[in-house]
């Protein structure tokens, strides 16, 4: 069995994280994504991350859980993903010619152990006419997606520029998990002291 769970069905997080290891099992949760009231809006993804990991942890002690959690925010709004086409459309409107940041947040688990970090990356949009965005919400992308396009997908025919992880955008900074996943890996197979008169033993 795989030492490694991710805590998500996404089929984007599943493809990246192949990109560090091939050996993990998937475990799609289900929660209560409410953000607690007066919840700075820059810590909702590493808290739906940490929320999505310590579901998963209860059902897999013994193994390393990913939670992950990406949202949009912009003017203070985070956006998640859209409703319906209505929201979808009111997005995109709302990001058009315009620089927005994307979040993901991850949540690293073992046992009791965490580690919880965030990724951000700075995307600005085209200016988008009303045609161009019904054109793009015809092609079905936006409403699975925060903040109603996929960067991976035909979305990216509306980003002018990027600053930072693209692979953050699509919903796992990779690189960044790479090296918090060795770190994590080490502090939770780091032996424990125990001291017994007087032997030390490992």
């Amino acid at each position: 069995m795989s030492e490694i769970i991710l805590a998500s069905g996404s089929p984007r997080r599943q493809e990246l994280l192949k990109l560090i290891t091939e050996d993990f099992e998937i475990c799609p949760v289900d929660a209560d994504e409410t953000i607690p009231a007066g919840m700075p809006i820059e810590m909702a993804a590493a808290f739906l991350a940490d929320l999505k990991a310590s579901s998963c942890a209860k059902l897999f002690p013994d193994k390393i859980v990913i939670g992950c959690d990406t949202i949009v925010i912009h003017d203070d709004e985070m956006m998640g993903k859209p409703q319906n086409r209505e929201d979808a459309f009111r997005m995109l409107r709302k990001l058009s010619g315009e620089v927005h940041s994307v979040l993901t947040g991850v949540s690293l688990y073992y046992n009791t152990q965490t580690t919880v970090f965030t990724t951000e990356t700075r995307v600005e949009f085209y200016m988008l006419s009303d045609e161009e965005i019904n054109a793009y919400l015809d092609t079905g992308e936006p409403f699975d997606k925060a903040g109603a396009y996929g960067i991976q997908g035909k979305g990216s025919l509306l980003v002018r520029a990027i600053e930072g992880d693209y692979f953050n955008v699509v919903g796992l900074p990779v690189a960044s998990l790479s090296r918090n996943l060795k770190q994590f890996e080490t502090l939770i197979r780091k032996p424990k002291i125990t001291f017994h008169k007087n032997k030390t033993i490992l």
